[in-house]
C-alpha cells in the first residue's frame, strides 16, 4: 500500500470529489481516479460509492480513513525529524476556537511569525468537536479548544482560563427577565460549539427548556443579531467589553459553574514534537 495512494484518498475522502481532490493536489483528475482504483483493487473493497456530485465514503473507506491519516502523518513525521536540525522551519497548522483566534491569539501568532519567519505557520478556526477531530485525524498539529477533554490519545495543556457572560439586548437589564421572553432565541455557533452546549446547559439551570437556536459563523454577526433584539448569547467577556461600553448589548455575570471555562491546547501525543512546535508552545 502506497502511501501516495493514501494521501489521494485522504483528500478525496475530505472533499468528496476526485475533481477537488486533484485541484488540492496538483494534479489531473484522471490519475486521482487510478489511484482510488488502485487502492480498491488492492484492498479488496470498494472505498467510495460514485454519484452525478462527487463520491461518498463506503463503511469500509469510513473504517479505513483514520489508519490512512495517521500512515501519511508517521511519513510526514519521519522526515520531519530526520530534517528538524537548527532553528525552527517548515509547516505548523494551527487550530482555534473562532473567540480564541479573535481575542487571545493574533498578537502571540505576530511574535511568533515575526521571531521565526522560516516557519509557515496557518490558523484554523472552528469549533472544540471539528478541531479535536482535525487533530486526531493528523489535519492539523495542535488546537486550542475548550476544556474538558478527555482523549487519551492527546496530550492536553490548560493555557486560558475564561469568564463566560450572558450577553441580551440592551433593553435586557436583568437576568430574571430571560425567563419571562416568549419565543426566546440563542444566537450561536454551529453544532459542536462549546458555547452553544453551555448556554443551553445554563438555560435548563434557570429552567428554560424550549428554545430556538439560530446559528452564525462569525463574532459580529451573533452580536449583532443579539442588539437587534434577536435572541441572547454566551461569549467570553473579553469578546463582548466593546459592544457593552457603546451600549449594544447587556451583559450578564453568571454565579454558575458552567460559566468558567478552561481554553486547552490539544495534540496528538504520538505525534513527533518539532523544534516548531516546542518553539510555538514556549
Amino acid at each position: 500500500m502506497d502511501v501516495a495512494d493514501l494521501k489521494v484518498f485522504d483528500a478525496v475522502a475530505r472533499l468528496g470529489s476526485m475533481s477537488r481532490a486533484a485541484l488540492e493536489l496538483h494534479t489531473v483528475q484522471s490519475n486521482v481516479t487510478g489511484r482510488i482504483r488502485s487502492l480498491e483493487g488492492e484492498v479488496g473493497v470498494a472505498l467510495f460509492e460514485r454519484h452525478v456530485r462527487g463520491v461518498r465514503m463506503t463503511p469500509a473507506g469510513q473504517r479505513m480513513l483514520p489508519y490512512a491519516a495517521r500512515a501519511a502523518r508517521l511519513v510526514a513525521d519521519a522526515r520531519l525529524a530526520a530534517l528538524d536540525d537548527g532553528p525552527p522551519c517548515g509547516t505548523l497548522a494551527i487550530g482555534a476556537l473562532w473567540t480564541t483566534g479573535a481575542l487571545q491569539l493574533s498578537r502571540a501568532l505576530s511574535h511568533f511569525a515575526s521571531l521565526y519567519p522560516q516557519v509557515g505557520l496557518s490558523l484554523t478556526t472552528g469549533t472544540s468537536d471539528g478541531l479535536t477531530d482535525a487533530v486526531a485525524e493528523c489535519r492539523l498539529d495542535g488546537a486550542f479548544v475548550a476544556g474538558p477533554q478527555d482523549d487519551p490519545g492527546l496530550d492536553v495543556e490548560t493555557v486560558f482560563r475564561e469568564e463566560l457572560v450572558l450577553v441580551t439586548p440592551a433593553a435586557m437589564r436583568s437576568l430574571n427577565e430571560v425567563g419571562s421572553v416568549g419565543n426566546l432565541k440563542t444566537i450561536v455557533f454551529s453544532q459542536g460549539c462549546s458555547y452553544r452546549e453551555r448556554l443551553d446547559l445554563l438555560l435548563a439551570e434557570m429552567g428554560i427548556l424550549s428554545v430556538a437556536a439560530l446559528a452564525f459563523g462569525s463574532i459580529d454577526a451573533i452580536l449583532s443579531c443579539v442588539a437587534a433584539g434577536i435572541g441572547i448569547t454566551l461569549l467570553p467577556r473579553g469578546i463582548v467589553s466593546n459592544a457593552e461600553q457603546r451600549n449594544h448589548v447587556a451583559v450578564h455575570a453568571l454565579a454558575s459553574d458552567t460559566a468558567r471555562m478552561e481554553t486547552l491546547f490539544v495534540r496528538r501525543r504520538d505525534a513527533y514534537l518539532s523544534n516548531a512546535m516546542r518553539a510555538f508552545l514556549d
